[in-house]
């Protein structure tokens, strides 16, 4: 980062200094960034990869349009939830064979959970915190509620999640980087805390897959479930992913037993038989547009290195926490997640009662980035494109919003569908 005394002022300058030095500064040429706009929300939607586009119009053009329902033993389509999942492996560590790629994350989410519960069948309690991502706590309700009363979801303390554990916990499922406020948990601890009361431990790796070394084996994880569209950059909608440690997947029983998931799914017997592995977490026909973009946005991750992803995701999280400081004192934004970068995500937030209108404000100025209820502002970090000199682009539109009141044309404070 910069060496500079504490009575330096950050420069524009300063920054073009260190793009300059940047080891991933090539990387920003494989996306499309459309000219005039800084986009701050791949943690919500990445951006498109160029060989996105190439890929599709090849698989619409030849495979789909000349080979037809022959691509699926020519082209392998049928394979690709497996050969999609070996590569994200690479980037959660977890062996090859421990990862599929299928259905969406809350789908793959009530799986997990429902197999987990099955090898805890004297537990009741599922353990989560209040602040997760409102699906997954859905997920959890409608799972107890189709099991009936017995079972119930317990909120932890997101500072001190293990004292809700006990000998009544059969799951705890976590998301490894919180989607609001960008807190990350140490997994390994956590996972050992969940291990010492016979708990399983469930990470949901959304905010983390793509943007940071994970080590899932490493810390012994028994599931994981993450989505394709975020640091992934597989598009809109893009499938999910799911993880069961090896130790595990002779025992799994998960409750979508689709025919993709049976051990000969074109034999078309009558009754389910599940596929060895990870195979029986499937379920039904894989969406190949939609894996397709997604197989191109891994190639692009994996062509870096996630320890360099890491490193400059710390470097610009702490850069635009100390340019708001800089630039904007005096206009009521608080941070609005962990300032110690090792407790936080490829994210920033900041936080204003008018946090709405000021994001609205903001893209409409040209820098995106989206807003969660009640009050944060967020703003993703993405390595692999964002330069250095973004965060003071983007610290600057800030200050201009603020320092004008643009943010007060009411045009802004109408809530759209999506925020």
């Amino acid at each position: 980062m910069i060496q500079k005394s504490p009575a330096t002022r950050l420069t524009r300058s300063m920054l073009e200094e260190l793009d300059r030095s940047d080891p991933l500064a090539r990387s920003r040429d494989a996306f499309e960034l459309p000219e005039g706009l800084l986009y701050m929300d791949g943690n919500s939607l990445g951006a498109l990869p160029k060989a996105t586009r190439r890929r599709l119009e090849t698989v619409v053009r030849e495979e789909w349009g000349q080979g037809l329902i022959r691509s699926w033993n020519e082209r392998d389509w049928i394979h690709l939830p497996l050969t999609l999942g070996r590569k994200i492996a690479r980037l959660v560590g977890a062996q090859p064979e421990e990862v599929a790629v299928a259905d969406s994350t809350s789908v793959n989410l009530f799986k997990m959970l429902a197999a987990a519960l099955h090898l805890r069948p004297r537990r009741r309690v599922l353990v989560s915190e209040a602040g997760n991502f409102p699906s997954n706590l859905y997920m959890m309700q409608g799972l107890i509620d189709l099991l009936g009363a017995k079972h119930e979801l317990r909120h932890a303390d997101p500072d001190d999640v293990e004292a809700a554990f006990d000998e009544d916990v059969a799951v705890v499922s976590l998301t490894h980087v919180n989607y609001k406020t960008s807190a990350r948990h140490d997994m390994e601890a956590v996972t050992d805390a969940a291990h010492a009361c016979g708990a399983l431990m469930l990470w949901d790796l959304s905010h983390s897959a793509g943007s940071m070394p994970i080590d899932l084996d490493g810390c012994g994880v028994d599931r994981a479930v993450g989505c394709g569209y975020k640091f992934l950059n597989g598009g809109p909608g893009a499938p999910a992913f799911l993880f069961v440690a090896e130790r595990h997947q002779e025992n799994l029983r998960q409750p979508l037993t689709g025919w993709l998931g049976h051990a000969a799914p074109f034999d078309f017997e009558p009754s389910y038989r599940p596929a060895a592995g990870i195979a029986r977490t499937l379920c039904g026909t894989p969406p190949i547009l939609s894996m397709t973009a997604l197989d191109a946005g891994l190639d692009v991750v994996l062509r870096a290195d996630l320890r360099e992803i890491r490193k400059k995701s710390v470097a610009l999280g702490d850069l635009f926490l100390e340019l708001v400081a800089q630039e904007c004192d005096g206009h009521g934004l608080e941070v609005a997640c962990p300032e110690d970068s090792a407790r936080r995500g490829s994210q920033v937030g900041l936080r204003h009662p008018n946090g709405y209108a000021i994001v609205q404000a903001l893209i409409a100025n040209g820098v995106i980035g989206d807003f969660r209820h009640p009050d944060v502002l967020r703003f993703g970090i993405t390595p692999l494109y964002h330069r250095y000199v973004d965060m003071w682009d983007a610290v600057q539109a800030l200050r201009d919003v603020m320092d004008r009141d643009l943010w007060r044309d009411p045009q802004f404070h109408r809530r759209a569908t999506v925020t």
